[in-house]
């Protein structure tokens, strides 16, 4: 029986999670998916949107996960794939870094217990966040009223324990998002735009 292992954040799990760990369960036996921890995640990325239990508990629900091993290293070791008698481990074709550029998958790349599936794409956690904080019409928009809202200054927003919006409830989104969206071009590159990309944590 080959046994896999597999290990990320898993924040705000979406089908690229699902699809890699498919990908995954299909190359062994049995797929074990370790979760990084909260202190983890914050030290090499920021903070997760989700916390640790919440992000164990949706990893357990996803159907080829065998088990789940909550708190697994940021740098995958030969030991944690001994300690879980797994043969090798399995990630995306998608560069995974700490904090200081080391790749966390080198060390079992240079055992050759690394196995690589292809990362799906148009899909990524900070993508899903982009989408939510710019509320940008070419990710969300499906006809020509939906998510319109009253655009009053933000000022005007009770923001106590008695407020309520008609959107959200009590919430500091709105007046933050309607504030990036007064500095964002909502029409998207033109075909002459050079487009750059910048890295960050």
């Amino acid at each position: 029986m080959t046994r896999l292992w597999c290990d990320g954040c898993y924040d705000m799990v979406h089908f690229g999670h699902a699809n890699s760990l498919r990908q995954a369960k299909a190359m062994g036996d049995y797929l074990i998916v370790g979760v990084h921890t909260d202190e983890e995640i914050t030290k090499h990325k920021g903070p997760p949107v989700f916390n640790q239990e919440e992000r164990y508990r949706m990893v357990k629900a996803i159907k080829w996960v065998d088990e789940v091993v909550e708190g697994a290293p940021y740098v995958t070791t030969l030991e944690t794939l001994n300690k879980h008698d797994c043969d090798y481990c399995v990630h995306g074709d998608d560069i995974t870094m700490t904090a200081d550029g080391t790749d966390t998958y080198h060390l079992v790349k240079s055992a050759k217990r690394y196995k690589e599936c292809k990362r799906t794409q148009g899909v990524s956690t900070t993508n899903l966040v982009g989408r939510m904080l710019l509320l940008s019409k070419e990710h969300m928009q499906r006809g020509d009223q939906e998510y319109m809202v009253d655009r009053r200054s933000s000022t005007d927003m009770s923001s106590d324990s008695t407020a309520r919006s008609p959107w959200t409830g009590v919430s500091q989104f709105l007046p933050t998002t309607q504030k990036l969206l007064e500095f964002s071009n909502s029409e998207g590159p033109k075909k002459t735009d050079k487009i750059v990309y910048v890295a960050g944590a």
